[in-house]
């Protein structure tokens, strides 16, 4: 593959999470040339090299069904993309690539930002298997977090949930902790009588470790319920997602103005009330201009609007590719 094509300029928009990747090939009118979809993108697990090889795939497909060799600039909004420094070597990986004449590689949770904002301008907040924050201002200036776990101060996200739920659960079978419906829901999911049981399960995986986030949904029905500690973890997730869009806001200069707040994720666009209701509630009181909303669009829409901001696209253009996503 050569660096461009001939013809206008084109953008290659890539979304690339855990458990599946997205791209397209965009024109800078807009006009979205075509789609592919590809698995998992996890340089940790499989190396660089390898995860590239595996994102190789739906490339070549798009490039194969837009009629083009290369590209002008490719957007590329990655997971496992947490710091700038891992961003830098991504970005220097897909260029020898050559799938563009420019790269650039952002975290994964920049898309979700920008498919819900009509300017590159807002705060997201991400909690899916884990949880992020990233804001941008139209100038440049961006505010973000390593979010790499415990380590760097993180609490939350799917995985999380479900370890804090265990947790409780287990203390609360063997005497150690509070009562909860937890200690009876957790093991059920899996068809077992007990929390012994399930640890038992989980230690000696009789049960998949990869499971344990099917925990998570357990979690939100059983608060549903109104067991008092199930509630607990989901209002010290709110809290979670209140401060990190807050410190957000706080950085870039925009608590004092109107600026949107997007919630994402598999677990904030689940539409739980107890936790997104929370979390309005919270961020009505330390932000009180800031305008939240779960995002509904495809991140790989926010990668295209990034690729489009970098052409120095005009409104026409991102509106063509925004409506070519929302109309399905």
């Amino acid at each position: 593959m050569g660096l461009t094509a001939p013809g206008p300029p084109t953008v290659l928009a890539v979304d690339a999470g855990n458990s599946k990747t997205d791209v397209a090939v965009v024109t800078a009118a807009g006009e979205v040339l075509a789609t592919a979809r590809g698995g998992g993108f996890r340089p940790p697990a499989v190396g660089v090299a390898a995860a590239l090889d595996a994102l190789a795939e739906p490339v070549a497909r798009a490039f194969a069904d837009a009629g083009v060799t290369g590209v002008t600039h490719v957007s590329a909004c990655l997971a496992n993309a947490d710091l700038p420094v891992e961003e830098e070597q991504l970005a220097a990986a897909l260029h020898a690539r050559a799938w563009g004449a420019s790269v650039e590689v952002r975290n994964d949770t920049f898309a979700i930002l920008r498919a819900g904002v009509t300017e590159p301008r807002g705060v997201a907040v991400v909690c899916g298997a884990g949880i992020n924050c990233v804001g941008m201002r139209p100038d440049g200036r961006t505010a973000r977090f390593p979010a790499i776990g415990r380590i760097s101060g993180d609490w939350g996200g799917g995985w999380g949930l479900a370890e804090e739920a265990l947790w409780h659960a287990a203390r609360a079978e063997d005497g150690r902790g509070r009562p909860t419906l937890l200690a009876r829901t957790l093991p059920a999911h899996f068809g077992l009588p007990s929390m012994y049981a399930l640890i038992e399960a989980l230690h000696l995986e009789r049960v998949d470790q990869h499971r344990r986030h099917e925990l998570t949904p357990v979690l939100f029905a059983t608060a549903a319920d109104g067991d008092p500690v199930a509630r607990a973890i989901v209002t010290r997730l709110a809290e979670e997602v209140t401060v990190l869009a807050t410190v957000a806001l706080t950085r870039l200069d925009l608590l004092d103005e109107q600026t949107p707040v997007l919630l994402g994720g598999s677990v904030l666009t689940a539409g739980h009330p107890q936790l997104n209701d929370t979390v309005r509630e919270l961020l009505s009181a330390r932000a009180p201009k800031a305008g939240v909303r779960v995002v509904t669009a495809p991140p790989v829409l926010g990668a295209a609007l990034l690729g489009l901001d970098r052409l120095a696209a005009g409104e026409e253009a991102r509106e063509r590719v925004r409506g070519h996503w929302e109309a399905g």
